[in-house]
């Protein structure tokens, strides 16, 4: 199981850039699948958050936790801050075709419901979703 004590050391190397301890997190080879982005081996997964990373400084703050023996459910603010410009065209030639275009300097928090299959306490599989947008008129 990938308990809150556990989830926290990860999310701890996560924010801190140490991306060897965050594959260790993970089953080998690892099953990612989010916005457009697939992840199906530790060195991708290294590869693209140090890609990520150089892009923009991104900080996860857990809402709510759930965890069973086959999955770790997050209920998370996400928040970006862009280093460099991220044009549509970047996004969609690294294959993220479900993140959204950002400026240098401009910041986004987007609300994402994270689910880790689990196996043997190891990260499986990851599943992001975002929430609708609120209906400003209600």
């Amino acid at each position: 199981m990938l308990d809150r004590a556990a989830y926290d050391r990860y999310l701890t190397a996560f924010n801190a850039r140490d991306y060897d301890k965050v594959a260790d997190f993970y089953v080998d080879p690892p099953r990612m699948e989010f916005f457009g982005i697939v992840i199906t081996s530790r060195q991708e997964l290294k590869d693209f958050y140090a890609w990520l990373h150089d892009n923009v400084d991104e900080h996860v703050r857990v809402l709510n936790f759930a965890a069973g023996e086959t999955c770790t459910a997050i209920d998370a603010i996400v928040r970006i801050t862009a280093k460099k410009d991220l044009t549509r065209e970047a996004l969609d030639a690294k294959g993220a075709t479900g993140f959204f275009p950002i400026t240098a300097g401009e910041s986004q928090e987007i609300r994402q419901f994270i689910f880790y299959t689990t196996r043997g306490g190891l990260i499986e599989k990851v599943e992001c979703a975002l929430p609708p947008p609120l209906d400003a008129s209600a």
